[in-house]
This record gives structure tokens, sequence and C-alpha cells, in this order.
């Protein structure tokens, strides 16, 4: 999903995120940039609430009226692939639910992720919450490539469009807008597994912000 712009310079974060699945020129993450659910391999999963609901009882997905996502990926008629489109799609709303709700161990995302996708995005809205921030705009999802393995498990790799999307500090209500420049497009690449709820859930996903194959 993350995915905003970075939480003003204070956040100086300067997790480096490699992008390998997607054979990048340049397979750095920019400095500064923490993405939701990215890969770091240097946190825990978090574990989910014993409250978390059956694959029968999703998690309902409430974001503020500010906060909108345009997915432009292609239904492919595969019942499968289609599923991971969806899934993948209730995560990053999630995660942005979870911001909003200012929720680091939210039941939604935890729903929909495990591993170190869970736990990048347990830190990356931890730091939202640090800040008394949440994201606001909107965001636009685009360039998707999925693979369907055979043994329940998928690869799915995708643009980001941010420039429409900035950070809302909770106290004074203010807007950080900041201007549109090729790190304002990220590539994400994410390896999901079918749980035994028939949820695909992210187990990994990394990500590459000012890459050549999202610009406009």
């Amino acid at each position: 999903m993350n995915r905003r712009p970075t939480l003003l310079a204070a956040l100086a974060l300067t997790a480096a995120v490699t992008l390998a699945a997607c054979g990048s020129d340049d397979d750095s993450a920019k400095a500064g940039d923490e993405i939701a659910g990215a890969d770091t391999n240097t946190e825990q999963s978090p574990s989910p609430s014993p409250s978390t609901p059956a694959a029968a009882d999703r998690p309902k997905i409430q974001l503020p009226s500010d906060v909108t996502h345009t997915f432009e990926w292609k239904k492919t008629g595969d019942p499968e692939k289609d599923a991971v489109l969806n899934d993948s799609e209730q995560r990053i709303k999630a995660v942005d639910m979870a911001i909003a709700e200012q929720d680091p161990l939210h039941e939604a995302y935890l729903f929909y992720s495990e591993g170190t996708a869970a736990a990048g995005s347990e830190k990356y809205i931890q730091e939202f919450v640090d800040h008394k921030a949440r994201t606001t705009g909107s965001t636009r999802f685009y360039n998707e490539s999925l693979t369907v393995n055979e043994d329940g498990t998928a690869a799915l790799v995708y643009c980001e469009d941010q420039s429409k999307a900035f950070n809302k500090f909770l106290k004074t209500g203010k807007t950080d807008v900041t201007p549109v420049t090729k790190d304002s497009y990220v590539i994400y690449a994410s390896t999901l597994r079918k749980n035994k709820s028939g949820v695909w859930v992210t187990e990994r996903l990394t990500s590459e912000r000012g890459s050549a194959k999202c610009q406009p």
C-alpha cells in the first residue's frame, strides 16, 4: 500500500528496500521513504488479534471521506486471480483505515497480511500515530502484473500514483501539500499466500520510489 509522501523531514526514515522481484534498474528505495508493509526483514510479525474475523466475516473497511483509492487493475475473469486483486485492494485500504483510526495493530490490515508485510505495516502506521497524522487525498493503482502459482502462492507487482496524496496533521488539521516529482510514483512487489480461510494474505512487500516503470 506505504505509500504516502514521507511524514516531514523529522521522520528521517532511512530504510533501504530492495525490489529484486521487479528487476528494476535501481534496486534501492530512496532514503527517507518508509512504505507500508515494506519488507525490511528487521521486524517480527505482530500477533493477530484473537478477535480477527473469519473469511466469511471480513472486516468492514471505512475510510474518511477525504481518503480515496482508484484501482485501475483489470479484472481477469479468473476467480483466483480476481480474488488476489480484491484481497490486495482491501489490504491497501485497511492500512489507511488503521492510520485514520490511529491503531498500529488494527485487525483489518492483520486480516489481509502476515509476516514481514504485517510487521512493516505496523511500523509504518506507528509513525503516523507518533506524529498524530493520517493520510488524505487520492491514490491511483495501475500497471499490475499478477502470477498465481499452483502451490497456493501468488506474486503481484503494481504501481501507485501518490501525486494527489498527502499527510494531514490531526491537531491542526493542516495538510502538508508536497510538490509532484518522480518520487510521487512507487512500484511494489508483493508475495501472497492463500490461507486456510481462503483469504489471499500478503506475506512480503517490497517497494521502489521513483521507478521508471511507473512514471506518467
